[in-house]
């Protein structure tokens, strides 16, 4: 099984195409996961750029998170999912439904997901996260038994913060849902928020232990599972993701780093799984 590790473009929005993918190059990704612009031909200057630099590409969706009602909701998420899976991505990551809808329209939104990734052919995978339909692992297990196949992306930081805990006191929860993973973000939560201010901090052991505990047991999966490929993404995001000090708000760390510093853990730890 090959495991292929990719760059977010989230922190990095004001960089110009050109200047982050050479970022993304020298730091040693494989690819990138970013929200493609809508448009055939904005989308075409990405997706060329990011082939010629013989890079990989998965697409995300999260921008639905401005849609409240439920039918613009619903025609944002089609719309999204079309123009990324056009971009003929590895996979769409998209961030599906509100923790509040009910669950016959979280489902019509899962249900319409599938369709248009039958329809183009592309993996589209949910990701965990909160105020979604997967926001909690109470709201997400109705949807697993609903939809055996549902595929994930699991940011477990988020169950983390949900449940102010490392999630040791839910091992049944975890074995229901980690079977389900065709994707990882890479981002260390702890049981107060979604972001340790750094990973590599000793203070941030216990809950980088308890991640890595549960992305070895998705890569253990996997491959048993006979799968041929499995992608990373590390994520650590900007502020307010990232803490900042009062007053002059100046970051208490460097996201970036984190997250070339996440890839090399990453490499090391899975050197056995070769990238393409």
């Amino acid at each position: 099984m090959r495991i292929q590790i990719f760059a977010p473009q989230w922190g990095n929005h004001e960089l110009p195409a050109e200047v982050f993918i050479a970022r993304v190059v020298a730091a040693g990704f494989d690819g990138i996961e970013m929200s493609l612009p809508p448009g055939a031909a904005l989308r075409e200057e990405w997706t060329g750029r990011i082939a010629d630099a013989g890079l990989a590409l998965i697409a995300a969706q999260w921008e639905t998170v401005f849609h409240s009602d439920f039918a613009e909701h619903r025609a944002a998420l089609a719309e999204l999912l079309e123009n990324a899976c056009l971009a003929r991505p590895l996979l769409v990551n998209t961030q599906t439904g509100k923790d509040y809808y009910s669950g016959a329209q979280n489902a019509e939104l899962i249900e319409l997901a599938a369709a248009i990734s039958a329809q183009h052919g592309v993996p589209i995978v949910h990701e965990i996260h909160r105020s979604r339909f997967s926001g909690h692992p109470l709201l997400l297990l109705p949807y697993l038994e609903q939809f055996p196949q549902l595929p994930l992306t699991a940011d477990l930081s988020h169950w983390c913060c949900a449940c102010e805990s490392l999630l040791a006191d839910q091992p049944a929860t975890l074995a229901r849902t980690l079977p389900r993973v065709r994707h990882i973000h890479a981002r260390v939560g702890h049981a107060q928020g979604p972001q340790v201010a750094d990973f590599r901090a000793p203070e941030a052991k216990e809950a980088l232990d308890a991640h890595l505990a549960w992305w070895d047991t998705v890569v253990a999966l996997r491959r048993a599972a006979g799968a041929e490929l499995l992608t990373f993404t590390p994520e650590f995001g900007p502020a307010p993701y990232l803490q900042t000090l009062p007053y002059t708000q100046q970051p208490v760390a460097d996201a970036w780093e984190q997250n070339v510093a996440m890839l090399n853990l990453l490499r090391q730890r899975y050197a056995g799984y070769k990238p393409a």
